[in-house]
């Protein structure tokens, strides 16, 4: 069976990069695990894992170095399309980000980008407030210490 194709939708900048180089590991209707290589090579992060959860708009990635080493979890507010004919989904960064480090610090990113991104037309009032209400709720779930429900998907799939 042929592996669904996936996009990467971002708003600022303005692209869509087929990510042709992720290895699907699992899908169902509410999650699909990846595994993939850094599009763009950086410094420490060499490559990582990633859970969809479609229905939370969610995106988990466990960041790695070259050495397997965990660098810190990066969690994406999503929205996506899917297309059952062509088996595409269409994942739009809805711009806020929350990054979760080993130690348990939380720190929250691109709040910034969102408002301008409204200011601009580029994130609709639907999609603006999408993003935060998936942003608190995503907060609300680490501040709880239950982050683990999201990791654990990862973990799972990715020891296979």
């Amino acid at each position: 069976m042929k592996p669904p194709i996936l996009y990467r939708k971002r708003l600022i900048p303005d692209e869509c990069i087929l990510l042709k180089d992720d290895i699907l590991l699992y899908r169902d209707e509410d999650i699909l695990v990846t595994k993939w290589n850094t599009i763009r090579p950086k410094k420490d992060l060499h490559h990582g894992m990633s859970c969809y959860f479609l229905k939370k708009g969610i995106k988990v990635s466990k960041f790695c170095d070259e050495a397997d080493r965990l660098l810190y979890w990066y969690c994406d507010i999503i929205s996506h399309t899917w297309d059952p004919e062509t088996d595409t989904y269409v994942f739009t960064d809805l711009l806020a980000d929350v990054l979760v480090y080993p130690d348990g610090f939380v720190k929250v990113l691109d709040l910034d980008e969102l408002a301008d991104a409204t200011a601009e037309g580029l994130l609709t009032e639907v999609q603006l407030e999408k993003s935060l209400r998936r942003t608190n709720w995503l907060l609300e779930l680490i501040y709880s210490g239950r982050f683990g429900e999201l990791q654990k998907y990862i973990t799972d799939y990715c020891s296979q």
